[in-house]
């Protein structure tokens, strides 16, 4: 195992111990010279039958991303089942937040797509509301029929980015919200 797999999975257990306490984790373990490796430990207790989808969708993350991890070790991140009002994210700070899946829309949209896409926004990505269903981050914007629920190299190269430093603390409240489906009028700028 190389030394950055055992540091990640060092991480992980730590965060494991932290979450069996009950305080909320997210470390910043070495993982290269120059830059750090952090966990996000996610919760799917409330994910109903999207727990599973939540899984897949942070497996999807971890071989996108060098510089994080997201581990069912705590709650630094909570995903929900709901039903209706749409699919949205609450990033709290980089890392932290909750994930709501509207089962109405995962009818219509792949439940995958919307997963992955709603955890790249607690991973610090915006909605990119361009129709292009090579970009996870354009959501509903590419239609119905479009299933891609992996991250852009793009995409994943900025979230590696953002976890290159020690996660803030003082990170505003971002809720991201309307990414299914597709606004009717295009943000400008």
């Amino acid at each position: 195992m190389s030394p950055r797999k055992v540091t990640r999975l060092l991480a992980g257990l730590l965060a494991g111990a932290v979450a069996a306490i009950g305080a909320p984790f997210v470390s910043a373990a070495p993982a290269a010279a120059t830059s750090l490796a952090a966990t996000v430990c996610y919760n799917t207790s409330q994910a109903g039958s999207f727990a599973g989808i939540a899984n897949q969708a942070a497996s999807i993350w971890n071989n996108a991303t060098s510089n994080v991890t997201l581990s069912q070790c705590g709650s630094n991140l909570r995903i929900y089942q709901i039903t209706g009002g749409g699919s949205y994210a609450v990033r709290t700070s980089l890392g932290n937040g909750r994930v709501y899946i509207d089962t109405q829309q995962a009818q219509q949209y792949s439940p995958l797509r919307i997963m992955t896409h709603e955890i790249g926004h607690i991973l610090g990505l915006p909605d990119n509301y361009n129709g292009n269903c090579a970009l996870l981050m354009s959501g509903g914007s590419a239609g119905t029929s479009c299933t891609n629920p992996y991250p852009s190299s793009g995409e994943a190269s900025r979230v590696d980015q953002l976890f290159g430093f020690a996660p803030s603390r003082g990170d505003a409240t971002h809720v991201f919200q309307g990414s299914w489906p597709a606004p009717t009028v295009l943000p400008v700028g």
